[in-house]
């Protein structure tokens, strides 16, 4: 998921109300500075239970491992301290792993997103529900077995960025910054904590696969080529959940370019055809054939032409639903701030960034700008971190009275995004062509406006063909930037991504 601070979930721009700071006196990690140590409680020795779950029509027993990963520096200094949460199926574990059984690292965005999203939303043995329409920040956090979990098919390690879920830093905030806050230090060390993850838990030889959601999208083919060119560990697949591929491409990155509009366009039109109950790839299909044509002309032709901009108001309105009148306004360029606001005015609402059909009541419907937060993330907050935490703590039974960071809005104001530019695409090229067998998947939801489709559209048209003509293979499922909520949406993600996993399903029973 990717913080837009709306992107915790891609990267700002609608703005959330900051946490409010910690009251340092509040829990026993009160932290005690000397010199650039910081001294912190211990955390817990890893901890390992055995459960099980219905996946697939079966019981699976697995172990569930809470534990943490040191991160050091070029000295040897512990620096840092990594917790993941891990789900080895029985048998497939250190000393009895079979080589052809896959293990996937998963990471969520943000930055400062914990991975707790795809732990408890999508591919773990449990889930709790969030992200649809009517979910509340009161809801039960009970988790359920998960019949789209991937555990049938692959042992799964998902891992809480510093700063993120119980992850910490142990050195002062300038050092963490550099260390830990920043587009490439994050990349160095998460790749080695998969690395040091692999050594421990002796799956060398196992397949390797990199999941990334929003931001861990910007991250997981960049992750790759990391560990593929730098610290000597072939990765078999990636898989980019509503990535975050290209941030030159976004909101306002240029006064020249019609790429911001034409990325957004798409996905508001497939909330309007979701309302209408007209969605289908083949309206999108049309669609997008627009967007890439007549748009884009219309929009370069620029208001010297008055015939294209009645052409662009006429089809952006008929599109997204919003009246004409304020769509002749906005020059036919339509942001996606204005349209969440106004597609659902009439009955006082706003629509998520994440899936603008998502909505919550408008709390300040008279104010001329936004302030409200996100209702997706309003309500995801509460239920996921109560039941990660009761998770960990009471099932698992690694106790530490820590704070946990679902989303830690510290984390996202303090990261140094450098320049944008489209490393990740780059990093992702030089893979492929390095591995003629990476398998890369790239998924999204219709509805999200937060990292919309359409950008990985048209990214992945740009690519080379590799030799074949699918060796990236983007698929888009109807909902939002956490289409796996929906339950069909879900299956179909599991049933499509189990086709780049090879030998790794476990025996029939």
């Amino acid at each position: 998921m990717m913080l837009r601070l709306i992107p915790l979930l891609a990267v700002a721009s609608l703005v959330a109300t900051p946490i409010a700071a910690q009251d340092k006196k509040e829990t026993s990690t009160v932290e005690k500075k000397v010199d650039d140590e910081v001294k912190l409680p211990p955390l817990p020795a890893d901890k390992t239970v055995r459960q099980s779950a219905m996946i697939g029509g079966r019981r699976i027993a697995y172990d569930a491992t809470v534990g943490k990963i040191s991160v050091r520096d070029d000295k040897g200094k512990e620096i840092g301290q990594v917790v993941y949460t891990s789900y080895v199926a029985a048998g497939s574990g250190k000393g009895g792993a079979a080589p052809n059984r896959p293990v996937t690292f998963a990471f969520n965005g943000g930055p400062g997103a914990s991975s707790v999203f795809l732990n408890l939303g999508a591919v773990g043995p449990k889930r709790v529900q969030f992200g649809a329409q009517g979910n509340a920040p009161s809801d039960a956090p009970i988790t359920t077995d998960n019949p789209n979990s991937w555990l049938d098919f692959t042992d799964l390690v998902f891992i809480d960025p510093v700063g993120t879920g119980f992850s910490r830093s142990l050195v002062d905030e300038e050092k963490t910054k550099k260390a830990f806050y920043a587009n490439d230090p994050d990349i160095k060390y998460l790749s080695k904590v998969i690395y040091d993850w692999l050594v421990t838990a002796g799956r060398l030889r196992s397949p390797k696969y990199v999941m990334g959601e929003s931001y861990g999208g910007y991250r997981a083919p960049r992750i790759a080529y990391e560990l593929q060119s730098q610290i000597g560990v072939g990765v078999n697949g990636i898989v980019m959940v509503s990535p975050y591929l290209d941030p030159a491409s976004g909101d306002g990155a240029t006064a020249l370019s019609p790429l911001p509009w034409m990325i957004a366009l798409p996905s508001m039109a497939a909330a309007h055809l979701e309302q209408q109950k007209l969605l289908t790839p083949a309206a999108m299909a049309d669609v997008e054939a627009y967007t890439r044509g007549a748009f884009a002309t219309d929009l370069l032709r620029g208001r010297t032409d008055p015939q294209a901009v009645s052409r662009l108001v006429a089809n952006v309105s008929r599109l997204t639903g919003l009246d004409p009148g304020l769509v002749q306004k906005l020059g036919g360029r339509v942001d996606s701030a204005t349209f969440l606001r106004e597609i659902h005015r009439a009955d006082g609402t706003i629509g998520s960034i994440y899936d603008s059909n998502v909505t919550a009541f408008d709390p300040f419907p008279w104010s001329a700008a936004r302030q409200s937060s996100d209702p997706i993330l309003d309500a995801l907050i509460a239920p996921t971190t109560s039941a990660v935490v009761d998770f960990m703590t009471r099932e698992v039974g690694w106790k530490t009275d820590a704070r946990y960071h679902a989303l830690s809005y510290e984390v996202n104001a303090a990261w140094d995004r450098g320049k944008p530019d489209d490393t990740p695409v780059t990093d992702l090229r030089k893979a492929i062509a390095n591995d003629p067998r990476m398998a890369v998947m790239i998924v999204h939801g219709w509805d999200d406006l937060s990292c919309p489709f359409f950008a990985s559209r048209l990214i992945v048209d740009q690519l080379p063909s590799f030799g074949a003509v699918e060796r990236v293979k983007l698929t888009v499922y109807p909902g939002g930037h956490m289409f796996y909520s929906r339950e069909d949406s879900g299956a179909a993600f599991k049933r499509d991504a189990r086709t780049i996993y090879g030998g790794g399903a476990l025996p029939a029973n």
